[in-house]
């Protein structure tokens, strides 16, 4: 009797952990952009800018393995979609002033508000998660393991 009571313990210790990692999955957004991907079959940077921004999930290990790194990103209230950790689209958008809105999933939504200038010499965006919210830097550089990241998929 007290053998598969502490069975049944064991069990719930070993399968709860799990059960909350797979419910930080954060249900994916529509785009509502078109993304640019000829013409980019090798990313450079001397092929950004003037307009066409690449834009990247640069989550960090630890939002990685509980599952939390799937950001949801709106511009101007417009879907740019869901990027997953080392996945960036690539985006032609005009100069001007524009409000990023970036949401996560760590046991409650994690959102966040950004004002970005885009201008022609922006090139590269990192938009990550963070422990209390998202972040979100214009750094016009690639990450240094760039060819471990893919192109995010429409869903």
């Amino acid at each position: 009797m007290i053998h598969s009571i502490l069975k049944k313990i064991k069990q719930t210790a070993f399968f709860f952990p799990i059960f909350l990692a797979c419910s930080c999955a954060l249900k994916s957004i529509p785009s509502e952009y078109t993304f640019i991907k000829s013409g980019f079959e090798k990313v450079e940077l001397d092929k950004l800018g003037n307009g066409k921004i690449l834009i990247y999930n640069g989550a960090g290990i630890s939002h990685k393995i509980d599952n939390t790194a799937r950001l949801n990103i709106w511009i101007d209230d417009k879907k740019l979609g869901q990027l997953r950790a080392n996945e960036y689209v690539i985006i032609d958008q005009k100069k001007g002033t524009y409000k990023f809105k970036v949401q996560h999933l760590d046991v409650v939504n994690m959102r966040s508000m950004h004002e970005v200038e885009i201008d022609e010499k922006t090139k590269v965006i990192q938009i990550k998660p963070n422990v209390t919210s998202n972040k979100l830097l214009i750094t016009n550089d690639l990450p240094k393991n760039f060819d471990k990241f893919k192109y995010a998929e429409k869903r």
